[in-house]
């Protein structure tokens, strides 16, 4: 145990955060349907847009928009005078149309910070894309189901520099983020209920050494986001 504290203390972690957080708006990110991913009736709050059939337009909604400047000029970024939605691609049962309307090389909000005490976290940026359906899996079953509910709910995403340097930084940014969405009114981030999820990138390298080691990502909650240093080095 002592030799592998001693291990541990050899290496420097290279933190950066990538966190999700449902808006409170009262419809879907692209269409007019209720906005409640916590509907326990599967594929009651669905529509043709957000089921992803052919032929649908989309409509951002303009609410979800407000709410994530309103969480940019918190953070100090800076505001895009033009914004775009771009196709994320990829193929899986929780996302109907085959791709996710997301944001990437011109996001709502851009740059900013967060001061956690003395130390000052930069973000690379604030953007707003649709959530996901959710994907159900019957014990005893050899098959999966989809709830739509959640499909289409607006999500804001926030992504940080890689500048957090220990385990406790990355969980007091989480929990001050948290703090901040709720104290704005944008999102209840409830995190034991989805509605906000943490994504930890981490690297470490061996102290002295400049070169970052291999990045791993890990999907995880505030609390063991902490662990992350540990989970590396296993």
């Amino acid at each position: 145990m002592e030799r592998n504290k001693e291990n541990l203390m050899n290496y420097i972690p290279t933190i950066g955060l990538e966190i999700h957080a449902e808006l409170n708006t009262r419809s879907k990110m692209f269409c007019s349907c209720f906005n409640d991913p916590l509907e326990k009736n599967p594929n009651v709050n669905v529509c043709p847009i957000c089921l992803g059939h052919p032929g649908t337009l989309p409509v951002p909604n303009e609410a979800a928009m407000q709410k994530v400047l309103r969480v940019g000029l918190a953070l100090n970024c800076t505001i895009a005078e033009y914004s775009k939605f771009d196709r994320k691609n990829y193929f899986y049962p929780d996302l109907p149309k085959g791709y996710q309307i997301s944001q990437y090389d011109m996001p709502l909000c851009k740059g900013g910070f967060l001061q956690i005490g003395e130390r000052r976290i930069d973000i690379t940026r604030i953007h707003l894309e649709e959530d996901t359906a959710r994907l159900m899996h019957p014990a005893g079953v050899a098959y999966s189901l989809v709830d739509f509910n959640r499909a289409g709910v607006p999500l804001m995403e926030l992504v940080t520099e890689p500048d957090i340097a220990s385990a406790k930084e990355a969980s007091t940014f989480a929990q001050e983020f948290q703090i901040l969405l709720r104290y704005l009114g944008v999102s209840d981030a409830d995190m034991e209920k989805g509605q906000m999820r943490v994504e930890a990138n981490v690297s470490i390298r061996k102290e002295g050494e400049s070169a970052l080691g291999t990045k791993v990502e890990v999907k995880t909650s505030i609390r063991f986001v902490q662990w992350s240093k540990q989970l590396c080095l296993n």
